[in-house]
């Protein structure tokens, strides 16, 4: 398993970073683009739609998305959807962890489809919007949720004793959740360290104020972990260990970015607002 991992993770990387790093954001957005289709056929599948309907629904999402583009939607200014979506995933997250795994099954079926692919959509809208920003720009929110999910792994792993969400996904606990934020912190302070042209978000945030700065921190990481759990919430509903299987070793598209997608239109928020 942990060799499977690891080539899939190298052939990712060898897809992801050349597009990530060229100049202009069309490979990165069109790589991205892919994505999005296979996170909305697993998320319509994960509420009950059948495979045909699933690949239509993630097509249909991809398509939509490219036509954003072509449109030159990508050019606009989203603050009104960074600051709407934003709100939203703060009530879902109080609402769907609140209410449990039977709570989210009593929601009306088209609700939760149709409510997700949104979601799914705003997170690529906004991670595209995070790259025009500036590749460090960029970096630096997706370094904050893989640093706020490794720390927490370890920490979980070497000093987890309170779970955190035991009904929803027991191997959290709170101590890992508190390692996750410590790793962040220290990972600011590196980035504010080293970050001479301050482009990445802990130097916009900075800016606003130490005090501030830290509690937008303890917010993104909160919220990486509400996407994380909200997702294992739904994938429990479903009867689901994993989202799909289109990464060998890792599971599918959603187990690898539900902590982003309440992070990337909340960073676009915190910079904008």
């Amino acid at each position: 398993m942990l060799r499977q991992r690891i080539i899939t993770a190298l052939l990712l990387l060898a897809v992801l970073l050349p597009a990530l790093f060229y100049p202009s954001i069309e490979p990165f957005a069109a790589l991205t683009l892919l994505l999005i289709v296979a996170a909305g056929w697993e998320w319509a599948r994960l509420n009950g739609c059948g495979q045909n309907l699933s690949v239509w629904l993630g097509g249909g999402l991809g398509a939509l998305m490219a036509l954003i583009w072509l449109a030159g939607g990508l050019s606009l200014s989203l603050r009104p959807l960074w600051l709407t979506v934003g709100a939203l995933w703060v009530l879902l997250g109080v609402v769907m962890l609140g209410r449990g795994v039977k709570g989210w099954s009593a929601w009306p079926a088209s609700l939760r489809l149709w409510l997700g692919l949104a979601l799914i959509a705003c997170a690529w809208l906004a991670m595209v919007h995070a790259r025009q920003v500036g590749l460090g720009f960029l970096l630096s929110v997706l370094l904050l949720v893989w640093m706020a999910d490794i720390a927490a792994y370890f920490g979980g792993k070497a000093l987890g004793r309170r779970k955190l969400a035991p009904t929803i996904s027991p191997g959290k606990s709170w101590e890992g959740a508190v390692s996750g934020l410590l790793g962040v912190f220290l990972l600011a302070a590196v980035w504010l360290w080293v970050d001479a042209q301050g482009t990445s978000l802990y130097a916009r945030l900075w800016a606003l104020g130490p005090v501030l700065a830290v509690l937008c921190l303890v917010f993104l990481v909160t919220m990486s972990v509400v996407g994380d759990l909200v997702e294992s919430l739904v994938k429990r509903s479903a009867g689901a260990k994993d989202s799909s299987q289109l990464l060998p070793g890792h599971g599918g598209v959603l187990d690898r970015v539900d902590a982003l997608l309440p992070v990337l239109p909340l960073a676009m928020m915190l910079i904008t607002i």
